[in-house]
């Protein structure tokens, strides 16, 4: 059963007056349910809360996917985690991305028309050499994905994957929940 807190051990427990908690929740920024005439307040979702504060809103992804329900699943899954994320569509897209912005993880699909997936993830390995990539493949076994292995380590996220397959693999990655 969830831990449930008064707004008073809230104020407390986050070291701002309950002034500032009743701001929160009357603007919706916070996370709480209303039992009777009280709010109440679970504590592992003001922890999530905090933490998606304090670090997720630094954090940029990036997702590089020639198909849009793909980019849409990865924008709504980090969004809802309070992760920003960017999409291309291409290889093309994705390497100018690299190039202007700084990103803490990037999601590149194996097999797409153009700038495929290992030529991407070579270049970003020459560019942004600490910049972590999981490559997203139906394929873990092809020869694209022996090829993209010879520029550098990454993980390998096979499709089809769920929403808790992306969280598990950016916390796994960037150590943020």
């Amino acid at each position: 059963m969830a831990e449930l807190m008064t707004v008073e051990e809230v104020a407390r427990y986050l070291r701002v007056t309950k002034k500032t908690i009743y701001r929160l929740l009357k603007e919706g920024k916070i996370p709480a349910i209303k039992i009777g005439h009280q709010w109440r307040l679970d504590k592992v979702r003001i922890d999530r809360w905090l933490q998606q504060k304090s670090v997720g809103a630094k954090v940029k992804i990036l997702v590089v996917d020639d198909e849009e329900t793909i980019r849409t699943l990865f924008i709504e899954t980090l969004q809802e985690q309070g992760l920003r994320a960017t999409t291309a569509k291409d290889g093309s897209e994705g390497l100018e991305l690299v190039k202007q912005q700084d990103f803490a993880l990037v999601f590149l699909n194996l097999r797409m028309p153009g700038m495929d997936g290992a030529e991407l993830f070579r270049w970003i390995k020459t560019i942004k050499p600490d910049l972590p990539v999981i490559i997203i493949t139906g394929y873990p076994g092809s020869d694209m994905m022996v090829r993209a292995l010879a520029h550098g380590p990454c993980g390998v996220m096979s499709k089809p994957f769920t929403e808790h397959d992306i969280i598990g693999a950016v916390n796994n990655f960037l150590r943020i929940a």
